[in-house]
C-alpha cells in the first residue's frame, strides 16, 4: 500500500503497530520521522473523537494516512472515570504516582473494583475516510501496587486474563492480552 504515520513518537508503540500492520503498510514512520514537531490537543469527550482528531490532524497535514490512537481506564464503580482524564486525572503536569495516588483514595471504600482499559485507534486517510477500531482488557483495581513493569495505572490494574498486574507481567505477555494490541487486531480484520 503506502506510508502510514502513526500520530506518535512512542518507539514501543509503534513497534507493535508495526507488528501486526506491517503487511499492509511497509513503511510505518512516527511523528518525528515524518518532519513534524507539532503538541495535537485532545479536546473531545470520547476516546473515539480524541483518536480522530489526531488522526485528522496529521493526515490533513501530511496529505498521507495516519494511524492514532487514545487509550485510558474506566473504573466502574466511578463511573468510567478516569477515562479520557486518565493522563491528567490528578490535573495538568501530575505524574503517574499522583493519578494512582488518586484513584486509590478514590476508591477507599469501594466493594466494586471491576475496571478496564480502552483502546480506541483510528486509520485516517486523506479525503476523510477512516476506520476505527476498539480494543477492551478487564480486569479490577488492586488497593495497593504489585509489579515494577510497566506504566501509568499497570502496578494497580489486576487482569482478568493474565491472573496478575500489568506491572508484574513481561512487556510481551502483557502485549498479547492488552487493549491496544485488541485494537490493532480488529483494525488489521477491517483492513482485510
Amino acid at each position: 500500500m503506502e506510508e502510514l504515520i502513526i500520530a506518535s513518537n512512542n518507539a514501543h508503540k509503534i513497534k507493535e503497530i508495526k507488528a501486526i500492520l506491517g503487511n499492509f503498510f511497509p513503511r510505518i514512520i512516527s511523528m518525528r520521522e515524518a518532519g513534524l514537531d507539532i503538541e495535537i490537543e485532545e479536546t473531545g469527550s470520547t476516546f473515539k473523537e480524541n483518536a480522530l482528531i489526531k488522526a485528522r490532524t496529521v493526515s490533513e497535514i501530511t496529505g498521507k494516512p495516519c494511524l492514532a490512537d487514545d487509550s485510558g481506564l474506566s473504573v466502574d464503580c466511578l463511573f468510567g472515570a478516569p477515562g479520557v482524564y486518565s493522563a491528567r486525572f490528578d490535573g495538568e503536569g501530575h505524574n503517574d504516582e499522583d493519578n494512582i495516588r488518586k484513584l486509590l483514595k478514590e476508591m477507599a471504600n469501594a466493594d466494586d473494583r471491576r475496571a478496564h482499559f480502552n483502546t480506541t485507534i483510528c486509520l485516517y486517510y486523506p479525503g476523510g475516510r477512516y476506520l476505527i477500531a476498539e480494543g477492551k482488557a478487564y480486569g479490577r483495581i488492586l488497593t495497593e501496587k504489585r509489579g515494577e513493569n510497566g506504566f501509568g495505572y499497570d502496578p494497580v490494574f489486576f487482569s482478568d486474563e493474565l491472573n496478575k498486574t500489568f506491572a508484574e507481567a513481561g512487556e510481551q505477555e502483557k502485549n498479547s492480552v492488552s487493549h491496544r494490541a485488541k485494537a490493532l487486531l480488529n483494525l488489521e480484520n477491517m483492513l482485510k
